[in-house]
């Protein structure tokens, strides 16, 4: 065999393998993608819920004007969002106001006890169940595309067509983690 077949066909293995592992990594990003437009279809679903908890709260919670202000903005951010990043901050936003409102329901029984607060209060934790849900399948699927894009020599290949790690779906500020104390 001469010498160019055997480089050539080196260089053919070679351009293989990096037409393999690149679109392994496309299927992984894709994948990463996918989990978060589950994500995404139940965060939409609990911001549309949001108006009608509001409008059911809102007699009771008139002194708390910018709590409600604060559902709104975060309601308004995730629905301009661009980003997966920016969802996750309009989401984890909503996220600590919506522990207020639900705080609230246990200083007013008559809260408590309305039909359509119930109602929404539960169809609000079964959101949270699905979402929940969607975020392991998309935290498990960026762990993969990372853990992918961090070996190598994918890494080698990753930095040459611009694979960036990806961030996970959590809770990023400590002040959504803490318990929500109502105070009159």
């Amino acid at each position: 065999m001469s010498t160019w077949l055997i480089v050539l066909i080196v260089l053919i293995v070679i351009a293989w393998i990096l037409v393999m592992k690149y679109n392994w990594m496309i299927s992984l990003r894709n994948k990463r993608e996918q989990a978060f437009g589950d994500i995404d279809v139940q965060l939409k679903l609990r911001f549309d819920l949001v108006p009608n908890l509001i409008n059911t709260v809102k007699w009771y919670a008139k002194h708390e004007q910018e709590t409600l202000n604060q559902i709104v903005e975060a309601r308004n951010l995730y629905q301009n969002a661009k980003s997966i990043d920016s969802k996750v901050a309009a989401s984890n936003m909503l996220s600590g106001a919506l522990g207020w409102i639900f705080a609230l329901a246990e200083s007013y029984p008559d809260l408590k006890a309305n039909t359509n607060f119930v109602e929404l209060q539960r169809e609000l934790s079964d959101i949270e169940n699905k979402i929940a849900a969607a975020r392991r399948f998309f935290n498990a699927a960026t762990t993969e595309y990372n853990t992918y894009i961090q070996m190598f020599p994918n890494n080698i290949i990753a930095k040459m067509f611009g694979f960036k790690e990806a961030e996970l779906f959590k809770i990023e500020d400590d002040k959504e983690k803490e318990v929500v104390k109502v105070e009159f």
